[in-house]
């Protein structure tokens, strides 16, 4: 593993929510594409889309790879979103969400896939509380590996910091971790949040010892409870703050 001062920097661009664009390894990728502007998306449970994209996709060029949490909410998958998946050579998403996507590639978790000089690896994740499987359906994280490039991990819609230990016990040396945090809570589990919250994320920071941590999916919907300025508070008062590089909607910046 090459020190952090000789590996590639990667270029980071945070579209809202849980969508961002990076380039990693020669690779174009984005997130949970969601593009829609606000609105509102009837289901089981009603979500509220509050703000829009900071940029339109086509802003963004072609993309390479879309990683995809799941296609089950729209806070991760939205109309226009889905429309853009038909333009891209390859999506990334759990075996469940793949039967509901054309071209989409299947992964269960610990499986990897290779793109060109990348590996990318499925990883676990839990959309709730223990059981919320069963009500949230199947959602996956992801790891990004390329000799001379930072080990990259995209948490997806995780709550569990018990599973990030789980991941970082694998993969001991991560140097940029994307968390999806804002707390999201549709009162489906109670107090019991669908994605890390700023205590949490704290948590999870730890466990992933000195990776640079760029929190996203904490604005943008209703449902989302907690602010990023919450989350960076909780990180200044334990002494975290050099830890985050908080990206400012449609602002491309370097991270890790």
């Amino acid at each position: 593993m090459l020190e952090a001062e000789a590996m590639t920097k990667i270029s980071a661009l945070l579209v809202g929510g849980p969508t961002v664009h990076f380039t990693y390894a020669g690779l174009s990728v984005l997130t949970d594409p969601t593009f829609d502007e606000p609105g509102e998306y009837a289901g089981g449970v009603t979500l509220y889309k509050l703000s829009g994209p900071a940029v339109p996709a086509s802003a963004l060029g072609p993309i390479d790879v879309v990683l995809l949490s799941h296609e089950q909410h729209a806070d991760n998958l939205d109309e226009s979103g889905r429309a853009l998946l038909s333009e891209v050579p390859l999506t990334l998403t759990t075996v469940e969400s793949a039967q509901h996507i054309d071209g989409a590639t299947g992964l269960e978790p610990w499986e990897r896939h290779e793109v060109g000089a990348v590996t990318i690896t499925a990883v676990p994740a839990l959309h709730g509380p223990e059981g919320a499987e069963a009500l949230s359906g199947a959602v996956t994280g992801f790891i990004l590996q390329a000799d001379g490039n930072p080990t990259v991990y995209v948490s997806g819609d995780n709550a569990s910091v018990e599973l990030v230990r789980a991941i970082a016990e694998r993969f001991p040396r991560i140097d940029v971790a994307f968390l999806f945090a804002g707390a999201a809570n549709v009162g489906r589990f109670g107090d019991s949040d669908l994605t890390l919250n700023a205590r949490t994320a704290l948590e999870a920071a730890e466990v992933l010892a000195d990776a640079v941590i760029v929190p996203v999916h904490a604005e943008g919907w209703f449902h989302f409870s907690e602010t990023r300025e919450r989350l960076v508070g909780m990180f200044e008062h334990a002494g975290r703050a050099h830890r985050l590089r908080v990206l400012e909607p449609g602002k491309r910046a370097d991270v890790g």
